[in-house]
């Protein structure tokens, strides 16, 4: 018994050192992970376990995301996961997403990993119309989207109908025109060409830098009513707090940049916004649910952060970071430029080996041809001498039948005939004699002729078999000298194709030199980029001018209409936000309260 309660009391004992887990599955943009946590692990702890595996540093734009009962929320850092929410059932599932977003990608997103992320998340908000995209830019978008995904464009490889399985356009631009899938593949494929050169990481920073210009980019919306119990739409970004009419959710109202901003708190469903000004009132909305007001608190916390962030000097680590992600372009770009004279200089050598091979197949036609006009020609000159040698019999038996009828007619004159009628037989038979001897003469002096014009055939015939035997030694010399000279200057190639990098050393030292001459390179990128920009513009209208022939204007959106009509009157995001903040907050905050 008491043996019993002692094996009882240390398998419990035991049960109690192991630590309990429980199985969370995280749902990347491009993956999924299970991680096994323990109970007592709080937000931070299976965060930070996230981002270790990732490799990602720029953590303070993520968060691990879930839902509860159809409203968003996010995992926070000092609550213990399992004291949040979240399902019971094993695994609990979490997605790692970006919770803030940047003002300036291209400035602030450093590492790969992240503007990776924030491309993949944005393109699919733009494709699941989350984001309004108007569809000359998504057009653009898309282009730069295959550029990522495929490459620099080969027409030999990149062949019609290969973009037909990707997702590239939002379903309401595919609707709105009478366009076939071809048709956008052609458009697309157009500007996918211009992209040469762009490596995946420049092309996914292209599309955020176009993307972050959309009206919708980065605006998290909650429905809220003012004092007066106006339905109104609060828009939470990185520039601060918008306020939208709750049928256009592209152009604000009323916009409070966050250096407006002192307090921000809420109670109940009640939520306070006190201005820098402390002169100025404060001002007040409601929201539909208590948790709503805790996710507005969480991004406008976060955003504001941010906001001062970017507008202090930066920390040591994020030093440290761009100094790292500005050896590693430098770098990157050295290698880029060279593969390219590789890929150069075995484009040629294969060019150049091409063209050899192309030369010796054409030497070769040559000799063939030559051997066949050799053999045609011997076969020419037997024929002409056996037909010489025909010709020579039969000449030599005419002059010997002229020679028998000479006889003959002798024989007959030295015949002494008498009577008339003999003697003119007589002459009557000299006389054919005569002709026939004339004849046979006449024949034999042809068949001399033949005979002689043959002969002349013949040497002809044995001076083009003369001048072919020559021709085809002359062709045998150049392919023997050809030959080595095809596989000494195809050698090249065959090493090329493998790209052995192990044997060359990817570290380089960067010197001041290197450094400004990054710097000045980076100057004329801007430059570049301005230019570009200007010419991209006109691209955009001119694909717009195009393909507004084939637009259904009864299926336009309430979104197309009011883009349509901002883009007429020249309004664009940033200009819009600028116009509304030139009024003083007093006043902005008095229109709020009167809606």
């Amino acid at each position: 018994m008491a043996g019993a309660i002692a094996s009882r009391m240390s398998f419990s004992s035991l049960k109690r050192k192991q630590p309990k887990t429980f199985t969370v599955r995280i749902v990347t943009m491009d993956a999924e992970m299970e991680f096994s946590c323990e109970v007592k692990w709080k937000g931070k702890d299976l965060f930070d376990l996230v981002c270790r595996t990732l490799g990602l540093r720029e953590t303070w734009f993520f968060g691990l995301q879930y839902t509860i009962k159809d409203t968003v929320a996010w995992l926070k850092m000092d609550k213990k996961v399992l004291d949040h929410d979240v399902p019971t059932e094993e695994p609990v599932t979490f997605h790692f997403l970006a919770k803030f977003y940047p003002e300036n990608a291209e400035e602030e997103l450093v590492q790969e990993i992240t503007q990776h992320l924030f491309f993949l998340q944005v393109k699919k908000q733009i494709l699941d119309e989350k984001i309004y995209c108007p569809p000359e830019a998504s057009v653009l978008l898309a282009s730069y989207a295959v550029q990522a995904k495929y490459g620099d464009y080969d027409p030999n490889v990149h062949k019609r109908g290969f973009l037909a399985q990707e997702e590239l356009l939002p379903k309401r631009v595919i609707n709105l025109y009478q366009m076939t899938p071809e048709m956008w593949e052609e458009r697309i494929t157009a500007w996918y060409a211009e992209h040469r050169g762009r490596a995946r990481d420049e092309a996914e920073m292209e599309y955020l830098k176009i993307a972050q210009d959309l009206e919708m980019y980065g605006v998290n919306y909650f429905a809220i009513r003012n004092k007066k119990g106006t339905e109104l739409l609060l828009g939470v970004d990185a520039l601060g707090l918008h306020i939208y009419d709750p049928d256009n959710r592209l152009t604000p109202k009323i916009s409070f940049p966050w250096n407006e901003i002192r307090n921000i708190s809420y109670s109940d469903k009640e939520f306070t916004i006190k201005p820098l000004d402390k002169k100025i009132d404060v001002f007040k909305f409601n929201s539909s649910k208590l948790r709503v007001n805790k996710l507005i608190l969480q991004l406008c916390i976060g955003n504001h952060d941010l906001f001062m962030r970017r507008r202090k000097a930066d920390s040591l680590e994020v030093q440290q970071m761009k100094a790292q992600a500005r050896e590693e372009k430098a770098r990157k770009q050295m290698e880029r430029q060279r593969l390219a004279r590789e890929k150069q200089m075995r484009e040629e050598a294969e060019r150049t080996r091409d063209e050899l091979e192309r030369r010796l197949m054409q030497l070769k036609e040559e000799a063939t041809m030559a051997n066949e006009a050799l053999m045609r020609s011997e076969e020419t000159a037997d024929l002409l001498a056996e037909k010489a040698q025909i010709t020579e019999e039969e000449a030599k038996l005419l002059a010997q039948k002229a020679a028998e009828a000479e006889q003959e007619m002798q024989r007959i004159k030295a015949t002494a005939i008498r009577t008339e009628e003999e003697k003119r037989l007589m002459e009557q038979k000299v006389l054919e004699a005569e002709m026939l001897a004339l004849k046979m003469a006449e024949e034999s002096e042809r068949r001399a002729k033949e005979a002689d014009q043959l002969k002349q055939d013949l040497q002809e015939a044995r001076e083009s078999e003369r001048r072919a035997k020559q021709k085809l030694l002359e062709i045998t010399s150049k392919s023997s000298y050809t030959q080595p000279m095809n596989s000494s200057t195809t050698a090249l190639p065959t090493d090329l194709p493998s790209f052995n990098l192990i044997s060359e050393s990817l570290s380089f030292d960067f010197k001041d030199t290197d450094m400004k001459r990054l710097s000045m390179e980076i100057e004329k990128e801007k430059v570049e980029y301005m230019e570009k920009s200007k010419h991209l513009q006109e691209q955009l209208n001119e694909l717009k001018t195009e393909i507004e022939a084939l637009k259904l204007k009864e299926r336009e959106t309430a979104l197309d209409i009011l883009h349509n009509e901002n883009a007429s009157r020249g309004n664009s995001k940033h200009n819009t936000i600028k116009k509304l903040t030139l009024q003083s907050t007093k006043s902005r905050v008095a229109f709020f309260e009167e809606l």
